[in-house]
Parts: C-alpha cells; structure tokens; sequence
C-alpha cells in the first residue's frame, strides 16, 4: 500500500462522519464517501501535489453533496426533506444525554445550510478556516463569520430564545 493510499484510508471515518451530518442517512452517506474517493481517484492527476489531501477530499465530497442537493431540486423534491433519523446507540451514557443529543441535531437541522456546513466543518471536523474556505468555495473571512453567526443561534437556542432569522442580501 502506497503513503497516498494509506492516507485515503485514514481519511474514510472523518468523510463518512461529514456525509452523515450532510445526509443524516447512513447509506445515503456511504454512496457519498464512496462517489467522493471514486472522483478522486479518477482525477488524481489534476490535484494539487502541494495542496493538502484532507482539503481536496472534503471538497470533492462538499461539491458532490451540493450537485445530489441541485439534481433532487431540479427532480422537484424539497431541498429540506430528510430520511427519518435511525436512532442508534447514544455515545453519550443515560436518557438524557441522548435526548439532548436529539435536541442539538434538531437545531442544528434549524440553522441555513450555510451555517450548518461551516460549523460542521470547523466544529466537527476540526477543520481550519482556510481549509474549509477552500472546502466551500468561499473567502476565510466569510467561513469566520458564518461560524460566529451559526454558533449564536445555536446559543440562542440552547437557552430558549427565539433565534431571529436575518435576511441576507446578495450584493452584486
């Protein structure tokens, strides 16, 4: 096994947990890690030899992800519509912990699809900024405040207060 095939491998667990948060579907997720290593394989030669693998495989996956998200959309599905969440055992120890760990999810699902990649990226994945600005297609300074945003309505929300939705404008 080669030190590039070595280190694919041992980015599997981090592409899948990325795909489920993305899915919320198991095999859903799979095919997607799975699309994501056939991509890259299949354009190993186009990569960037100096550019950080981990970055590059985040994105492939990312961008297939949004393509599945657009094609559904075109198909006439909801963009929102999700499979129903199949419970498995808690990391967290006792019924509280489990149903608290719903509850996060449930907001997190609240929260515009912007916020909820960069938090999971930066959050979750302990991805840097310029890393998931590269992942999202987006300036660092856009990921930081993003993920400032994302994490006060999820406060908001932890303590019982109504998280305003803002309205964002694009400026052309």
């Amino acid at each position: 096994m080669s030190e590039w095939d070595a280190r694919m491998e041992a980015l599997v667990p981090s592409l899948r947990r990325f795909a489920w948060s993305l899915t919320r579907n198991a095999d859903e997720a799979d095919d997607l890690v799975q699309d994501c290593l056939e991509h890259a394989l299949g354009a190993w030669h186009r990569r960037n030899a100096e550019g950080k693998l981990r970055a590059w495989l985040f994105t492939i996956l990312y961008n297939l992800h949004v393509s599945d998200r657009r094609r559904r959309a075109r198909r006439g599905r909801l963009l929102g519509e999700m499979a129903q969440f199949e419970a498995g055992p808690a990391p967290m120890s006792g019924q509280d912990a489990a149903v608290q760990c719903g509850q996060v999810l449930a907001q997190l699902d609240t929260l515009p699809t912007e916020q909820r990649d960069v938090l999971l990226l930066v959050g979750v994945e302990g991805l840097g900024y310029e890393e998931a600005a590269r992942v999202l297609g987006v300036p660092p300074g856009t990921v930081m405040s993003r993920l400032s945003r994302g994490r006060e309505r999820l406060r908001q929300m932890a303590e019982g207060r109504p998280a305003p939705v803002a309205a964002l404008r694009r400026v052309v």
